[in-house]
């Protein structure tokens, strides 16, 4: 018998099954292209399809609504190709496994470039279907198939996309989308592009397509550490006095993150997390280093790393940077565990700067630090240091960002908690990470509109788990992707939104100050052309629109209690609510200086 959690995820997916049943087509064999490629698609058990419709991929859709019977995969219907794809990346985050998004021909690959971008730079996988017009001239509809067709139409995601193709038969195809989501899931991961001719998908089948175990064309991919390179790597952690462990990117497994606590405890190291990953070691244990953070370090995780005489990257997202930020050179020897320059390319420069590194271990951190446990041995157990837990300290009657977070924190209490976003305001002191899904990351390319539809996609994926799914958006962030919540309403995606609302494109005005410092110019015009005001939005009343319930906006202290308690409650009902809080514009300290240049 299923115990109550898996009960409760099966109801759950249910639930989103029931919506947009097709009427049975009595189709039992592939007759069409296209039904062949929808056959691939279901043999990845990939669960669900997100796309904004259009006519290039007509033939497909049409087989995965009369042949598949919309179901395994599911279609997602967004309002917008960024969506699509965020709500994609969202699920990654989340399960680890590829999801799907189809996109309209050229302008629906241009709509999702960004979010293939954000999901590309977050090294999350993702199968992406296009589509385009007759390659044979002759066969375009007049205008509208000429202006929808494009000689290379994967040029304009190869610069971040793992692998891309555009098949010539329908068996071509289905061997490339088998192809796409095998490269998609093997690490480093990342999105994946099958572009697919129209005439191909809805040419009718001369003769049968032989069947195949997809299964045995997508083996899995482990990386296995070097002996010599782990040997090395124990000998220096072994005799180090101040170790430090930056931990990067990591799974959400369970496992793998009980064992990076014991390897920390083992050491006696100093752990550092990032804000723009998922979480990675809980934030409150001993031996964590001041609180994450999203561009600047804490001032004990910049002591610790200045300190330390051996480091030990676990897929680190930036240690050159890193060393930058604390001062340039570091005389600590470094180890890497990482698989990810397996990935770069001449295009993006998202791989950051050339760190220094003594150690290199190729492997994935995962799969790696189990061998570098076993090499390192027993050790005497060490009395870990003893720290309060400290939040951010609070004052004033106003709304500050850590006053909403305080309050969101005590409506939400002890239930298991997933942060599918935060905003650029947010302080990781706010927040205890003390589970690998309690923090997803952030949208990893740096594009504004993507939180809203990450939070879907990672709502998606946790519907049923038990876990309450909350984001928190600033205002320029929620407008631009606000759409994907009505995707969030039709499948009865459980999700709360809290906007963290300045009214403002604040970053870039911390930006402006700065230039107006180093020119010598008046900082007061740095709201010009940023400012969200007079009006201002009802981002509440937008929410509405999209059939979530709005709440807002909150410009009381004392309000925030009351309202984050029934929108927890909407959420708790199945619904999707949107809580508009007026935030004091500003960020914290560390956060605001390094935007400015200036010491708060």
């Amino acid at each position: 018998m299923p115990d109550s959690n898996s009960a409760r995820s099966k109801d759950a997916a249910a639930d989103t099954a029931a919506v947009d049943r097709p009427v049975a087509a009595g189709v039992n064999a592939a007759a069409f292209g296209s039904d062949v490629i929808a056959d691939a698609i279901r043999a990845l058990d990939i669960p669900y399809i997100a796309l904004n419709p259009g006519a290039s991929y007509r033939g497909l859709h049409d087989s995965l609504v009369n042949y598949l019977g919309n179901e395994q995969p599911q279609m997602l219907l967004c309002l917008h190709e960024e969506s699509a794809v965020a709500i994609a990346h969202g699920y990654a985050k989340v399960t680890g496994k590829a999801m799907a998004a189809a996109v309209h021909s050229n302008v629906g690959l241009m709509h999702a470039t960004m979010s293939i971008f954000n999901a590309w730079c977050d090294r999350m996988p993702m199968l992406i279907i296009g589509a385009t017009g007759p390659n044979d001239a002759a066969k375009r509809r007049p205008w509208i198939e000429w202006i929808h067709t494009a000689r290379d139409q994967g040029a304009l995601v190869r610069g971040y996309t793992k692998w891309d193709d555009q098949p010539g038969s329908a068996v071509a195809a289905r061997e490339s989308v088998l192809r796409a989501a095998w490269i998609a899931n093997t690490a480093p991961c990342g999105p994946t592009y099958v572009n697919l001719d129209v005439e191909l998908q809805e040419a009718k089948l001369t003769e049968p397509v032989d069947a195949i175990d997809a299964k045995r064309f997508m083996p899995t991919v482990k990386s296995a550490p070097n002996a010599d390179a782990i040997k090395a790597a124990a000998n220096l952690l072994r005799g180090a006095r101040n170790p430090v462990i930056l931990a990067g990117r990591v799974s959400r497994d369970v496992e793998a993150w009980k064992t990076r606590i014991v390897l920390a405890e083992r050491l006696g190291a100093r752990v550092v997390t990032d804000l723009k990953v998922a979480a990675a070691f809980p934030t409150d244990h001993p031996l964590h280093a001041g609180a994450p953070g999203v561009i600047a370090l804490a001032p004990e995780a910049v002591e610790a790393i200045r300190q330390a005489d051996v480091i030990l990257s676990l897929d680190w997202l930036d240690i050159a940077g890193t060393f930058k930020g604390v001062g340039g050179a570091v005389a600590a020897k470094v180890i890497q565990m990482s698989v990810d320059h397996r990935l770069h390319n001449g295009w993006s420069m998202d791989y950051q700067g050339l760190p220094p590194v003594d150690v290199m271990i190729d492997c994935e951190p995962d799969i790696a630090v189990p061998h570098l446990l076993e090499a390192l041995g027993p050790a005497a157990v060490r009395e870990l240091p003893k720290t309060p837990r400290e939040f951010p300290k609070l004052s004033g009657n106003k709304i500050t960002v850590d006053h909403m977070a305080d309050a969101l924190r005590r409506a939400v209490g002890e239930r298991p908690t997933t942060l599918t976003h935060v905003s650029l305001s947010w302080n990781g002191a706010s927040w205890p990470l003390r589970h690998p899904l309690d923090y997803l990351g952030s949208d990893g390319g740096g594009g504004v509109g993507g939180g809203p539809g990450i939070s879907v996609g990672a709502a998606l994926a946790l519907k049923g788990s038990g876990r309450l799914a909350v984001a928190v958006c600033g205002d320029g962030d929620l407008l631009m992707g606000v759409t994907s919540l009505w995707t969030a309403v039709h499948y009865h995606i459980p999700l709360l939104i809290v906007v963290a609302n300045n009214r403002s494109f604040f970053n870039d005005e911390l930006h402006q100050e700065r230039v107006a410092r180093m020119r010598s110019r008046p900082v007061e015009n740095r709201w010009i052309g940023q400012r969200i005001s007079e009006p201002d939005i009802d981002l509440a009343g937008i929410a509405r629109a999209q059939g979530a319930q709005g709440f807002g906006p909150v410009e009381t202290l004392g309000d925030l209690p009351a309202i984050f308690e029934k929108a927890i409650a909407a959420v708790d009902a199945g619904g999707v609510a949107v809580v508009d809080v007026r935030v004091e514009v500003g960020y914290a300290g560390t956060t605001a200086q390094a935007a400015t240049g200036k010491s708060e």
